[in-house]
């Protein structure tokens, strides 16, 4: 038996206004996107942003439904329309922010395992890594790649 350690790597800012122009466009959308949550329920209120290749900015946010898990997270809405709007052009970095009742937590939120996986599906698409940038209040933290938040990646088919 041989034991195995996998590392990750991240950045961490102190605030949004440490970011490159590039990075803070991209996060201040990601905000911007929480206000069109439906979230009646969880009132946890997510927004994302994804860059495409071309430059444009698609958002996404979470929806939820009475008949769970019907709902859609914030990522998956914003990654979904951008495949479904510029099926020719690839995904370069995403933004995610969220709060209760839409006010920013201090530590960044983090997307679920179903969001990562399709994350990773895209970055996949790509040929290229593709940064993920999650947005709090008093932290934001940058991975460089998909791979970084999902060590592992299912790539089995």
């Amino acid at each position: 038996m041989t034991e195995k350690q996998i590392e990750i790597k991240f950045q961490e800012y102190g605030s949004i206004d440490e970011l490159n122009a590039e990075d803070r466009e991209l996060a201040g959308a990601a905000i911007e996107a929480m206000s069109g949550a439906y979230a009646p329920y969880s009132h946890f209120f997510v927004g994302a942003a994804v860059r495409m290749s071309n430059g444009q900015i698609v958002r996404g946010s979470n929806q939820e439904n009475a008949a769970f898990p019907s709902g859609l997270c914030a990522e998956r809405t914003a990654m979904f329309s951008a495949g479904a709007r510029y099926p020719d052009k690839d995904m370069t970095a995403i933004a995610l922010a969220g709060g209760v009742m839409g006010r920013l937590t201090d530590r960044p939120a983090t997307p679920c395992g179903a969001c990562r996986q399709v994350m990773a599906q895209y970055q996949s698409k790509s040929g290229k890594p593709m940064p993920v940038i999650m947005v709090g209040k008093s932290k934001i933290w940058k991975f460089a790649k998909v791979d970084d938040i999902l060590p592992l990646i299912f790539d089995s088919i």
